[in-house]
């Protein structure tokens, strides 16, 4: 029998761009529902996203997010050209601290995975750039068009490309349009998984719970030490920041008391929300 989905303790932000659904427990999932326009994003729909967000890692109940996009043709094409066009006498985007979408830019303390369906192009793509984990369709494609347009990936792409990618590989994606599919993707160390279409949400969920069964306390740490890697150059000094920032509070939580009783006593761990 499956577990009933405890309620959140807060309600989530108003959305009027973005639905949001939580599929398994402790699992958020945010579906960008703008299909008509390939899922491509004003910037009022930025701000949303940024509060969805904020409140994901300040709601107890939720451990791990999803975004995917609505239809079966694009997960983001980027900033609503449309909207830009119409503002082009204002050069400054007023985007939330955070970034496009209000996850280019972020930090957060929880992963987020990106579901990625069709197109992932300009905003899009740097919007899984700085997720967690991406899962992708197998018509999944990943490009930078702004040399296209004008424009300029500002929102993170760029030192994102280049450490994830290498040199080489970054400036064919930022200088000539490059559209990278799914299992190039793949075997470049950008998308984790390639699945059918119909399968995708599915996977991401898969991979959410697996993520969300861990301790809360661990995984926040976990994934801060990795980050802290990935965004700075030393490893030492990442090391040390991670360490500085939780070290003592991971250690004298309640949930590393709960999971080396658990091991001591054959059982699986009742974790409790993380306070970290």
């Amino acid at each position: 029998m499956t577990p009933p989905i405890p309620p959140t303790s807060t309600p989530p932000p108003p959305s009027k761009y973005v639905l949001i659904s939580i599929p398994a427990p402790y699992v958020l999932l945010v579906t960008i529902n703008l299909p008509r326009q390939m899922n491509s994003l004003p910037v009022e729909a930025c701000w949303e996203m940024d509060l969805i967000w904020r409140w994901f890692d300040e709601e107890p109940e939720l451990r791990v997010g999803i975004l995917t996009g609505a239809g079966n043709q694009a997960f983001s094409a980027g900033m609503d050209l449309k909207e830009r066009g119409s503002n082009s006498s204002s050069p400054k985007i007023p985007y939330p601290s955070t970034g496009f979408g209000g996850l280019t830019r972020r930090l957060g303390k929880k992963p987020i995975i990106a579901a990625v369906n069709g197109h992932a192009h300009g905003g899009g793509f740097e919007l899984a750039l700085n997720s967690d984990l991406v899962v992708a369709s197998h018509n999944a494609t990943f490009r930078l068009p702004d040399v296209l347009r004008g424009t300029a990936a500002l929102m993170g792409a760029f030192p994102r490309i280049c450490r994830t990618f290498g040199l080489q590989r970054a400036n064919l994606l930022a200088l000539t349009a490059y559209t990278l599919r799914a299992e190039e993707a793949r075997e470049w160390g950008l998308v984790m998984f390639v699945v059918p279409l119909e399968e995708l949400v599915a996977k991401a969920v898969e991979v959410a719970k697996g993520i969300a069964s861990m301790s809360p306390d661990s995984v926040v740490v976990s994934r801060s030490g990795v980050r802290e890697a990935w965004e700075t150059a030393s490893v030492e000094r990442a090391t040390q920041l991670t360490h500085d920032r939780f070290g003592e509070k991971l250690m004298g939580g309640e949930n590393v008391k709960e999971g080396l009783m658990a091991f001591a006593e054959k059982r699986e761990p009742k974790w409790i929300a993380s306070k970290l």
